[in-house]
């Protein structure tokens, strides 16, 4: 069957104290000219984690998947190499939370003898490079930010945060010198941003609640764009959005009108944006500059995962659908509807054809991945079968062809490549 490309007008919620207007959008149809993904790798499982807490580093040109698990009752942090059975370095969480062998019941239900207790509680992991060098960053339940260094699972330092955790952190270039910084919160409204070494270069206290991780936005001199660190909150109705300048001082608040369930940081043709994803559905972009409002656009009325962003657009997954919305105006440029009523979870972009350009990637639930091009196109649908997913897609060289394969990880930890 030919591909099918069928235009439709989308009303999203018209007017109205939403603020919602009306969009065009290709609802772009998969067709029987699919090609079918294909499993060429599956790792052994790693207990301890619902598999959203992976991510994969390069290591002298070699892709490691590095995952939070639990190795004999306690908590680590284990490599892969991708393609292989082989395992390089598995490091144990440390910190004082981890000399006691405390938690927060959120590892595997498995009993440490030795500890007393169930393992440590962590956060997902991040990966990025410190001083040149590829790491990996995660907080505990009890509040530690640990990073290791992501050629051997050495400890790079180990920072307490003043309060409980287990958020993601994030890594980026705060001040605009070349080093990227680390940035963590406490579940109390404790922020701390430490430099490479793991010096403090910025805290503050923040009223609320946080559930969410801390969102580096990274300045720009040459576009005069300030960078700085977004932190949610649940003060404020709905939510509150706070962004702290580069001493964590306060640059300005603001209350969303969503309830975010997720959110990103994203840049546009007229200056980086915060997206947030509401549990109505909706999508609200805010300016980083200043916390003004956008716009607000209707999706679904379920709740919306945002993703990746590529310069101009973002992509959303939602139940059965990912759309690719334009950052300046909110318009919906197109809609791929795939897996029914199956959720699918935050898009991410990767090179999975070969073509040099990166291109939204998306797994439901059911692990079944979608491969587009930026222009709603599928390239390849399928994956592994009878798997839970909670996570979007990772990406690697696992055939070393030179060209990207699509990693699902299992809520059991498995890693699973397909070839698209």
């Amino acid at each position: 069957m030919d591909r099918r490309v069928l235009f439709a007008t989308l009303i999203l919620l018209a007017g109205g104290a939403t603020g919602v207007g009306v969009a065009l959008f290709a609802f772009v149809g998969v067709d029987d000219a699919t090609t079918e993904a294909t499993v060429v790798w599956e790792s052994d499982p790693a207990a301890g984690d619902d598999g959203s807490g992976a991510v994969v580093a390069t290591v002298d040109g070699d892709p490691l998947l590095i995952r939070p698990a639990v190795e004999n009752g306690s908590r680590v942090v284990s490599a892969t190499v991708v393609g292989t059975d082989e395992t390089p370095w598995a490091a144990p969480v440390s910190g004082p939370d981890a000399e006691r062998g405390g938690g927060d019941g959120t590892g595997d239900g498995n009993d440490s003898d030795e500890a007393g207790g169930d393992p440590v509680g962590v956060s997902a992991l991040t990966a990025g490079t410190l001083g040149g060098d590829p790491v990996v960053a995660l907080t505990t339940a009890s509040g530690d930010l640990v990073v290791v260094d992501a050629a051997d699972g050495t400890e790079r330092f180990a920072i307490d945060l003043g309060g409980p955790s287990g958020l993601r952190p994030a890594v980026g270039d705060l001040t605009g010198d070349g080093s990227p910084e680390v940035a963590a919160v406490t579940t109390d409204g404790e922020v701390r941003v430490v430099n490479g070494e793991g010096d403090a270069v910025a805290e503050a206290s923040l009223p609320g609640e946080v559930d969410r991780r801390p969102l580096v936005v990274e300045p720009d001199a040459d576009a005069e764009v300030r960078g700085g660190l977004a932190v949610l909150t649940t003060a404020g109705d709905p939510a509150t959005i706070h962004m702290l300048g580069a001493d964590g001082e306060m640059r300005w608040t603001t209350e969303p009108n969503v309830n975010p369930l997720s959110w990103n940081a994203a840049d546009s043709r007229d200056g980086p944006v915060l997206a947030l994803g509401g549990a109505n559905g909706n999508l609200e972009t805010v300016e980083a500059s200043d916390g003004s409002d956008r716009y607000e656009v209707g999706l679904q009325d379920r709740p919306v995962a945002i993703g990746d962003a590529d310069p101009g657009r973002v992509y959303v997954g939602g139940t059965g659908s990912v759309w690719a919305v334009d950052l300046l105006d909110g318009e919906v440029v197109w809609k791929q509807q795939y897996g029914a009523s199956t959720r699918v979870n935050e898009p991410r972009m990767g090179d999975v054809d070969g073509d040099g350009e990166r291109a939204p990637v998306v797994v439901n639930r059911a692990g079944e991945v979608l491969a587009m091009t930026q222009s709603g196109e599928v390239i390849t649908r399928g994956g592994p079968a009878e798997v839970v997913a909670y996570g979007g897609p990772l990406f690697a060289d696992v055939t070393g062809d030179g060209g990207e394969e699509v990693i699902v990880v299992a809520d059991d930890g498995t890693a699973i490549a397909v070839e698209t």
